[in-house]
């Protein structure tokens, strides 16, 4: 029968040491316990197995219980951050056992407790966190109808928003957008592949849910009677899920949280929708291998800041529809290229550093002393900050300002509290400035020991003794002492005691150096109380500015990715878009920003028009002539300018868009049991059954993962829902040269297709987007380019030629798409043909007349039968 650690028998059998352990374990069996024992934190038991397996370190034991040896494993505290680290990068979460009663006193185990609990989604320490990267705590509800609550939140800058999204579809896209580090759901959902694939999943009981104690919880912390002026009272589900989340925050951090003081609702009608095919396909901030080069973000991104950056990544995948927000942030870029002040700008913003997540330590008051100096640092910063961009006249430069006062008095504090270059910790000392604190500085001088009065006694005794060499010195091992050659030993006073004898000399102690001895080391350890103590005042101090810094870190963190916006136009040769209330989008030299930046050499820039009299694009050519990336350069085209960037084109005009849906490339989902062709119709009906006339859709190669006349039917059916009941504006590449025929018969569609040259057995591919349809597929070609044998495209040459006779599927009539059923499967391989096996047999210049005569007898005899 396994040992029951928790039970009172086995508790009472253990050491005192043990006994505090395992009382303190049984209130977190679920999570790791770091017990503070001396230098190290250890492990006990199972913990100490799992932590060993996972950190690779050595597992030892100490004492037993039941009989038999307890597993232990540790790590040392002035290393703790290293592991933890990797700890909550595995999903795993950590409480911290200190201690925190006085060894002095203590009768028996010194008193311990958890004072925090660190898990991946509520970490704010600098080491653990990618600077980057947002680091995001998220809780998701539900209801009976498919529906969902989301909340999600950041520790480390104080966002804290909620949602609602009606289906599975929307749940998934959601939660991509979020990546969180920690993800909180309810014990009635079930654990389904929408949520595996995350980290830090963490189960919680359905009471933590309730809506009542949900909306008290989040009053309580913001300090309000209702939530009805944050605009989420109706959102009942999400506001489920941000009350578990509070909840959680509240376990875990064991202290208030000030810099939480606001919730916001995030609402579809807000936002560019993109779906998470999309936000994949596109490569926003991961590329499709998992990695973060060749990504949009890798192009973007030069920020002067982490903060910056984080927002700008935000930003990439929220792209909003308020156009008057967008022109405000095109016209705030545009000024700073007007102003020339680009360049200075972001070496000033540097300076500020991460001051959103400074704040946030200091919210938590886990802020360390050099927070304190790059507060000061940021604070200082702001005044040449102000002085570049003074003479700013558009709304949102101006909205910066105003958001970012001059903090003089708290400049002026920090300048005088802390020193230049404060140590890493507090521990020790040393980061409170001289001249602060009087007091402080009165205990300091004794601590060093206050040389003028050694000097004093150092020149009374040698007057005293009549020794001219005699020196009153320190070290730690023996403290103060008095030390006299062994030459004059004799003229040793009877009150010197003997403390140490050297080779040559011999040093003693007097009461009188005895008594400030004392004096000095009591003093070293007033002196470290009452620097911590001034530097747990400086909390207090800052903590009603709390507010302000919040807003003023947010402001840098727009006035960053503006400045970054700029450079990138500037550099990479970027224009600004217009944006339209009409429901068209004109790209005149649109380019690749990602490709164009990765090839480092000119690029084919091709145009792209749609309006309401041209809302399909049937898009043919061979492969590798650009189909693909010239549907991707107008959705990131379009992307970019509902973020308020500059875009790569000579010229372009944005319509309303409210949603980017893709359908590009071939995958397979086999975890979900799904094929490349299910992954690519599931897709399909994602976007046929929630894309609108003022979304902009890619389709590439649709139909091709079944048989011809299968994926033809549904490439032809899909095109023509598209145009004619969705009207949506789309991009619609294909190798069914069928669905060029479409164009004669929907007013609404255009062929265009992408260049290339046939020169022998080869193709030279020219980028270039004309109108028209292609005039064939270059398949063979290509194929040839890649290396296959010359037997095989041969062969397939042959087989061609023959299948280029049959009747084409693009005479198959229009039809009402609903209720249209698709022709059946059949393969143009299934069945020898006996007449073309003859044929092929045959060679026509050997057949007399008579004989050809005969033969075409035979052969119509053969078709008879066949």
């Amino acid at each position: 029968m396994p040992l029951d650690l928790y039970s009172d028998h086995t508790i009472s059998q253990q050491t005192p040491m043990m006994q505090q352990y395992l009382k303190i374990k049984a209130e977190h069996r679920d999570i790791l316990v770091f017990y503070r024992m001396g230098d190290f934190y250890e492990l006990f038991f199972d913990d100490a197995k799992r932590a060993a397996e996972l950190l690779d370190i050595s597992q030892t034991h100490r004492g037993k219980a039941g009989g038999d040896p307890i597993p232990m494993a540790g790590v040392p505290y002035h290393a703790v951050e290293n592991y933890l680290a990797r700890l909550v990068q595995m999903g795993e979460s950590v409480a911290i056992c200190e201690q925190v009663g006085d060894p002095a006193t203590s009768k028996g185990p010194v008193e311990r407790k958890v004072v925090r609990i660190i898990t991946p989604g509520t970490i704010s320490d600098e080491a653990l966190l990618k600077e980057r990267q947002d680091n995001l705590l998220c809780a998701i509800s539900h209801n009976d109808k498919g529906a969902y609550g989301i909340a999600y939140l950041d520790i480390n800058s104080g966002r804290f928003r909620i949602l609602e999204v009606d289906n599975d579809e929307a749940l998934t896209s959601s939660l991509q957008r979020i990546s969180p580090a920690e993800l909180l759901y309810p014990e009635t959902l079930e654990h389904t592949s929408i949520i595996e694939q995350y980290n830090g999943l963490r189960r919680r009981p359905i009471w933590e849910f309730d809506l009542d104690s949900a909306k008290t919880a989040l009053n309580k912390q913001f300090g309000t009677k209702d939530l009805v002026g944050f605009g989420v009272e109706n959102a009942a589900l999400a506001l489920q899920a941000a009350g578990c989340l509070m909840q959680y925050v509240k376990d875990t951090q064991r202290t208030t949280l000030p810099h939480l003081n606001a919730i916001g609702l995030e609402q579809n009608e807000q936002n560019v929708i993109l779906d998470a095919a999309t936000r994949k396909n596109l490569e926003l901030t991961v590329n499709l291998s998992g990695g973060f080069d060749n990504t949009l973000a890798q192009v973007l991104d030069k920020t002067a800041t982490p903060m910056g950056s984080r927002l700008l990544k935000r930003r990439l995948h929220s792209p909003i529809r308020d156009q008057q927000e967008l022109n405000n942030r095109l016209d705030a870029l545009g000024e700073i290229h007007d102003l020339a002040i680009n360049l200075e700008l972001h070496d000033t913003l540097k300076q500020v550093g991460d001051l959103e997540r400074i704040i946030a330590r200091l919210a938590l008051r886990s802020a360390r002393p050099r927070d304190l100096s790059r507060l000061r640092l940021a604070l200082q910063t702001l005044h040449p900050i102000h002085d570049l961009i003074n003479d700013a006249s558009s709304t949102r430069l101006t909205q910066i300002k105003q958001a970012t006062p001059i903090l003089s008095e708290l400049q002026e504090l920090l300048e005088q509290a802390i020193i230049d270059n404060p140590p890493v910790l507090i521990r020790d000392g040393g980061v409170i400035a001289p001249g602060y604190n009087q007091e402080l500085d009165q205990w300091r001088n004794l601590s060093k020991g206050a040389t003028d009065i050694l000097e004093q006694m150092e020149i009374r005794e040698r007057e005293r003794t009549g020794i001219a060499t005699l020196k009153i010195s320190y070290n730690k091992v023996h403290g103060y002492y008095i030390e006299v050659s062994k030459a004059n030993a004799n003229l040793v006073p009877a009150d010197y005691v003997r403390r140490q004898t050297l080779k040559n000399n011999e040093r003693y102690i007097i009461p009188e150096l005895k008594e400030h001895e004392d004096k000095v080391l009591s003093s070293q350890s007033n002196a470290l109380a009452l620097e911590k103590r001034l530097y747990e005042e400086l909390f207090d101090i800052i903590l009603p500015q709390i507010d302000v810094l919040q807003k003023m870190a947010a402001a840098l963190s727009e006035l960053d990715v503006i400045n970054n916006l700029a450079e990138r136009a500037e550099s990479l040769e970027y224009v600004r878009p217009l944006l339209s209330d009409s429901n068209a989008i004109d790209i005149k030299g649109g380019r690749h920003p990602v490709v164009e930046f990765v090839m480092q050499q000119p690029f084919i820039a091709n145009p792209t028009y749609l309006d309401d009299k041209r809302k399909m694009l049937i898009i043919t050519g061979p492969n590798m002539g650009g189909k693909s990336t010239y549907m991707r350069q107008t959705a990131l085209i379009v992307l970019m300018a509902h973020i308020g960037s500059y875009i790569p084109a000579e010229s372009a005009t944005i319509g309303i868009t409210d949603r980017i849906f893709t359908r590009i490339g071939a995958s397979d989902d086999l975890a979900s049991g799904r094929s490349t062709f299910m992954v690519e119709m599931t897709e399909t009906a994602n976007i046929l059954n929630n894309a609108t006339e003022n979304s902009l859709v890619l389709m590439d190669e649709i139909g091709r993962g079944t048989s011809t006349y299968d994926g033809l039917s549904l490439a032809w059916a899909t095109a023509e829902y598209l145009a004619k009941n969705i009207a949506a504006k789309t991009l619609f590449a294909t190798h069914y040269f069928e669905l060029t025929e479409l164009v004669e018969q929907l007013d609404m569609l255009a062929n265009v297709h992408l260049d290339a040259i046939e020169y022998q057995d080869t193709i030279a591919f020219k980028h270039t987007v004309l109108d028209g349809a292609a005039s064939k597929s270059f398949g063979l070609q290509v194929a040839s380019l890649a290396g296959v044998p010359k037997a095989v495209i041969n062969r397939a040459k042959q087989k061609l030629s023959l299948l280029e006779q049959h009747q084409s599927v693009s005479e198959m009539p229009l039809t009402n798409v609903s209720s249209s059923p698709l022709s059946q499967q059949a393969s143009l391989f299934d069945t020898p043909n006996p007449v073309l096996e003859e044929l092929e047999s045959i060679d026509p210049n050997e057949l007399t007349p008579r004989q050809a005569l005969d033969l075409i007898y035979q052969l119509k005899q053969l078709a008879k039968n066949s």
